[in-house]
Formats: structure tokens, sequence, C-alpha cells
């Protein structure tokens, strides 16, 4: 017991020091080797830009509150980023079930998502100006198209590949409509490739999202902010956003596999007692 806790404080001593050194060569690069603050800020320069973004109150009107501006860029972010994937579940997850169960539905619509699915979801963009404008929607509508068909493959190949023996032995035990089926076989089977297809559907919309957002279809959000500060030259603030994002996706990557894995999944890896 005491040596698989050293084993632990000693991994975790190892990572820490992994990031500290990353962090000085860092420093050390941008100050004596780079020497320009346009093409590479330094960390105490991307530290001081942080603590401007934090302490800097600006209005949300959402909330019709005062807030640091990072949060409130973080708030706009998230709200684009939900609407999108929600939307993106709400229709994804039914159409890839209908088309994994029934084979005439996936005669008629696999043609079609075949041909909309190769465009970049980014080539929507215009579009999303035109029908919807610059507002939460727009950019949760590019969102939406990025995250739909990674959701509409995953479930489509976790129903298709549902052993044949599972639903004649529900049948046997009294599962006879495709209802029943889909509830007690179908969608139990195929939720391991259900949540990857989640999983890849959100990393697909957080790129969307920074896109859509500095290509102007909002006027707020972290990506916006980006490309607001490349063109004021305050390379220290794009670092921030930079960073705030990539830390924003790891983290929510991190507590939607917890969640789904821990509650939904858990019969794969056992109870841990």
């Amino acid at each position: 017991m005491v040596r698989e806790h050293f084993q632990s404080l000693k991994d975790k001593g190892v990572e820490i020091f992994s990031i500290l050194a990353a962090l000085v060569i860092w420093q050390l690069v941008a100050v004596y080797v780079v020497q320009n603050k346009f093409f590479l800020p330094s960390f105490t320069d991307v530290s001081l830009a942080f603590i401007s973004v934090i302490s800097r109150q600006v209005n949300f009107p959402l909330l019709s509150m005062e807030l640091p501006v990072l949060i409130v860029d973080l708030l706009y972010s998230m709200m684009h980023f939900l609407i999108g994937l929600i939307a993106a579940l709400l229709v994804g997850m039914p159409v890839g079930m209908l088309m994994g169960w029934f084979r005439s539905v996936d005669r008629v619509l696999d043609p079609l998502i075949e041909i909309v699915r190769p465009i970049p979801p980014l080539a929507w963009i215009p579009f999303a100006i035109i029908w919807i404008g610059l507002n939460p929607f727009g950019a949760g509508f590019v969102i939406f198209i990025g995250a739909l068909f990674p959701i509409v493959i995953n479930t489509f190949t976790g129903f298709k590949n549902i052993p044949r023996i599972y639903v004649e032995a529900a049948k046997v035990l009294g599962c006879n409509t495709d209802r029943e089926l889909i509830r007690h076989v179908a969608l139990p089977s195929a939720l391991p490739s259900i949540v990857a297809g989640v999983r890849i559907a959100m990393g697909v919309g957080w790129m969307c999202l920074v896109a859509a957002e500095m290509f102007g279809v909002s006027r707020n959000g972290l990506g916006y902010k980006i490309w607001h500060h490349y063109y004021l030259h305050n390379m220290d603030f794009v670092l921030v956003y930079m960073l705030v994002l990539g830390f924003l996706g790891l983290l929510i990557d991190r507590m939607l596999r917890y969640y789904l894995e821990g509650r939904f999944l858990k019969w794969r890896t056992g109870v841990v007692m």
C-alpha cells in the first residue's frame, strides 16, 4: 500500500516537473532566442495578459451583471457549443438509430448523408450568416453541422453491429415489438459506439466553434477574441485565449468520459470495489 502511494506521488511529481520544465524552456526561448513579443510572447507576458482579462469587468447582457471579460467570452462560447451539440444529439441519434434498425430508412438517407457529409462545416458559414444571422444560433448551426455526422455514423454502426443472436434471444424472452427490441437490446449494445461518436462530435464541434467565431458568425466568444487581438497585434492575449480553449476542451472531454463511462459503461471495465 505504501509502495503504491509512493509510486503515485512519484508519477505526479514527474508530470508536474515536465510542465514546469516546458514553462521554463518557453520563457527562455521567448526572451533570449526569439526576442520578439509579436512572434512569441513569453510566459510572463501571457500571465500578465491573463490577469488583465480576468480583472477587467464587462457587462454580460444575459445575466445583466458585470463579469470578467474572459468569463463573458467563455460563457458565450459555451452557449454556442451547447446549442450546436444538443441539436446534433437530438437529430443525429434518432437518425442513426433508424438507419441502423430499418434497412429502408438506410437506403433512403444514406445517399443524402454521404453527399452532404464530405462538405467541410466551415463551408456552411455564409449560409449560417444569411439564414440565421450574427447570433448564438448562427454559431450553433456551424457546430451542429460539424458534430452531427460523427453521431449519426457511430450510432448507425453501433446498431448495425448488434449480434443477431441478441435479438433472437430477446424475442424468445418476450420482446416482440421494434420499440422493445431497441430499448432493451439494441440501445444498450450500441451504447459504447454511441459514446465514442459523442466524444468525436465534441472534438469536431469544439474546432468548429473556434472557426465560426473567428470568421464572424458571432461577435462574442473565445474564438472571436483570438482574431480580434490578432488584428491589434496583442499576441500575448491570443495565446491566453488559445490556452483557455485547449484546457477547456480537455476538461469537457474528461468530464464527459468520467460521467458516461462511469454511469453507462461501467460493465465494460468491471466494478471496482
